[in-house]
């Protein structure tokens, strides 16, 4: 007997790989299809009147412990389940270790944890391991099983850790049941050899164990769905955005001028106002490419969301108008607000032509994963974004710049300001004012209580409840009130730029929040379509340059380091998680820790890719929204949560004293044509400062032009801890990454 159209249920124990290994299913499994839920979903109860649909189950990894019932749920049920009701079940990590412990063995901790390490295993060469040859596996477990003698657990394979761990269970079966799991995880990106050929060896057991026994899955019943939910990839079309003939044209004029400086076009659009919003997103250095200056006008729209309210505001320079969240989540309502005014005829040469450009913050993607948010007083709201019509690209491979509009009959604006900087960018530049030093006070991270967190959270790395956690806290700058035009959060901007020049810069002024960023790290760039495609840029390991350091000892210091590569690993698989559970199976890692050079940095970064499935990324509409769609299954960025990233955001919330709010979310573009650019919150600085008193109940605090009030910046640093981590070294790097952005207020 061959099912031609298996059906696989996968329990998920909350963790941060589920789609990377219901992706391999899917390859292994021929014409599957993949119900998943949560194990705390239903009861046992009430799941077992559905085991019969099913031809077989994946119990997934997760954090915590099989012993504990809050980090198992049903898995340890499933193991038991009276004998009309078997069928075959294969179990990875947290699977493997509750079928062992249900069955008799003893659960202990390793001596030497193994995150993100590749390790060899030896195996039988039996069952799950049949024809499979050398396995070089990817581990992800502080908590290892030591199986009884002669009870119903049989070892297939293992682990030689030597003086580490000595001999560590990998693989087992059980002697009479069709029950079969693994402790690596097979479907790791640097899992070699154990991972598609073992779970086809698992198919073709269960489906031998299936015709044996005669069972024969029952026809499926749709209502189930209401349970079970649909198969795993479910990609939808959006509703339909106007058709092409209603969306407005991008009108473009292209200069080509002897020579560009970004910051004199923002203080010809009148950066220096500082009650006046302003956006730039700026590529300081390389290999960041694009520049983009917002001409921003009265009337621009501004969107502000605070999360947990029901409701967001539009501003625009004149009056404010709250817009009920009824029908809509904050990312639908976005989305929504983006399909009206799609628009074509831009530059295919530029990745914007227009559209919202602004900040989300970390907080907004830790309450999509339904974590409990710290109670505290909301000032910087959780989505702060512009709607920008008019705006100057300079692209700074070609040496042109593009100035455009979204609006009808502009051609007038577009003619002034090309007169303007042909004029004006053909002087030599006006020197910047010096910078007059102010007396500040800067109350910096305690060391000693930084470090007894790395510790706490080295403690939670070693009982299983996360992989790997990014760390961070906060600095807090405060300066006395000046009206010196040498003291401006602009001025501040150029000296962050100059002493510390990054691809991913920005200067946001959208009140009540102001940002200075100097970012190294692109989160998610997404295309326009048709064709879309969607690629992560994680970035775990830094060296600074210095006429020392050459690429040879960089790659020594990073590519080489084994704790540098498995804190890279666990993000890239973390991230195909997410990308995985929007495009489906088409996701690949297209460049895995290379060592890249920057303006003043050596980093180690991977590249992973995604796109819709073959015959669905010609659907423009689906593709459009394609981008926004896995940012929104993404946040906060795996890189400053850590993996699995729902526990590890619960276990860092006990660990940090405040919300992160701007740091660490990210920041960047969404282009009427679809295309989009974020790029992580970190070596940046923001600050409070309201304009008007503010329509929302979330902001409390106001501020009008002249006031007196002292300024205060807030700067975070942090970094990933691991099982490898030494806590002193740890404080260091977070102080070296937090002086990249405090050097500027010297």
């Amino acid at each position: 007997m061959t099912i031609e159209h298996p059906r696989i249920l996968f329990v998920d124990s909350y963790d941060s790989f589920t789609f990377n290994l219901a992706s391999l299913c899917r390859r292994s499994i021929p014409n599957c299809s993949i119900y998943i839920i949560k194990n705390d979903d239903l009861t046992i109860t009430q799941l077992i009147p559905y085991l019969s649909l099913f031809s077989a189950i994946i119990v997934g990894p997760g954090p915590g412990s099989p012993g504990n019932p809050h980090d198992i749920g049903i898995v340890k049920d499933l193991w038991k389940v009276p004998g009309a009701h078997l069928l075959p079940i294969f179990g990875v990590c947290l699977g493997l270790q509750s079928l062992a412990l249900e069955h008799g063995a003893e659960l202990c901790r390793l001596k030497v944890v193994k995150h993100g390490q590749v390790s060899t295993i030896h195996h039988t060469g039996e069952d799950i391991f049949a024809a499979v040859e050398s396995v070089h596996a990817v581990r992800y477990h502080s908590l290892h099983v030591k199986l009884c003698e002669d009870g119903d657990i049989e070892e297939l394979g293992w682990a030689d850790d030597g003086e580490e761990n000595g001999r560590v269970v990998m693989g087992i079966k059980h002697k009479s049941k069709p029950f079969w799991a693994v402790q690596y995880h097979p479907e790791s990106v640097c899992t070699d050899g154990g991972g598609y050929d073992v779970l086809c060896n698992f198919w073709r057991l269960a489906q031998e164990w299936s015709r044996k026994v005669g069972r024969v899955p029952t026809p499926w019943e749709p209502s189930v769905r209401q349970f079970v939910g649909p198969s795993w990839p479910n990609i939808n079309p959006h509703s339909a955005p106007p058709s092409p003939t209603q969306r407005p044209a991008v009108t473009t004029k292209v200069l080509k001028l002897a020579s560009v400086s970004i910051t004199r076009i923002c203080e010809i659009l009148g950066v220096d106002n500082e009650s006046k919003r302003f956006a730039l997103l700026d590529s300081a250095a390389k290999p960041g490419r694009y520049s983009i200056i917002a001409s921003l006008m009265p009337s621009s729209p501004q969107i502000t969301y605070y999360v947990g309210d029901h409701w967001l505001t539009m501003s625009t320079e004149s009056r404010s108008v709250r817009h009920e969240l009824t029908h809509h989540t904050i990312w639908t309502w976005l989305a929504s607000f983006i399909r009206r005014r799609r628009a074509h005829g831009g530059s295919p040469d530029i990745p914007f032509w227009g559209g919202l450009i602004g900040y989300l913050s970390y907080e907004l993607g830790v309450s999509s994963l339904n974590v409990p948010l710290k109670v505290s007083e909301r000032r910087h709201p959780d989505v702060n974004m512009v709607f920008v019509e008019r705006s100057i690209v300079y692209d700074n491979q070609t040496g042109q710049t593009h100035i455009q509009s979204l609006l009808p009959d502009d051609q007038g604006w577009i003619a002034d300001i090309s007169s303007q900087l042909e004029i004006v960018l053909q002087d030599a530049e006006v020197p910047s004012p010096t910078m007059i030093p102010t007396a500040k006070s800067v109350v910096l991270p305690d060391k000693s209580l930084y470090i007894s967190r790395i510790n706490k959270a080295k403690d939670s790395l070693f009982s299983g409840d996360s992989y790997e956690l990014c760390l961070t806290a906060p600095t807090r700058i405060t300066i006395p009130a000046s009206p010196s035009p040498t003291s401006t959060s602009w001025q501040r901007y150029k000296q962050l730029r100059k002493n510390n020049p990054a691809p991913h810069s920005a200067y946001l002024r959208l009140h009540p929040s102001t940002l200075l960023s100097s970012s190294p790290e692109r989160f998610l760039s997404y295309s326009r379509p048709p064709g879309t495609v969607c690629q992560l840029r994680p970035i775990k390991g830094t060296v600074r340059k210095s006429p020392t350091i050459t690429r040879a000892i960089a790659e020594k210091a990073l590519a080489g380091s084994k704790k540098e590569v498995a804190e890279n690993l666990m993000i890239v698989d973390l991230i195909r998680h997410d990308l995985h559970s929007v495009v489906g199976e088409d996701v690949a890692v297209t460049q895995f820790c290379k060592v890249e050079e920057y303006e003043t940095v050596w980093q180690l970064v991977s590249v992973i890719e995604g796109r819709l499935p073959e015959g669905s990324s010609g659907d423009v509409d689906l593709a459009a929204e394609l981008g926004w769609d896995v940012l929104s299954k993404s946040l906060p960025p795996g890189s400053m949560t850590g993996a699995p990233k729902k526990r590890s955001v619960e276990i860092l919330q006990t660990l940090e004293d405040s919300p992160r709010t701007i740091y660490s979310g990210v920041f960047g573009y969404w282009c009427v044509s679809g295309a989009g650019d974020w790029s992580v919150t970190i070596r940046s600085c923001f600050k409070f400062q309201d304009t008007q008193t503010s329509s929302s109940s979330s902001s409390s605090d106001s501020f009008t032009p002249g006031d007196s009030r002292d300024e205060e910046w807030q700067v975070g640093a942090g970094g990933a801890i691991t099982a490898l981590s030494d806590a002193d070294d740890e404080w260091e790097e977070m102080v070296i990454k937090l002086h990249s952005v405090l050097k500027s207020w010297d």
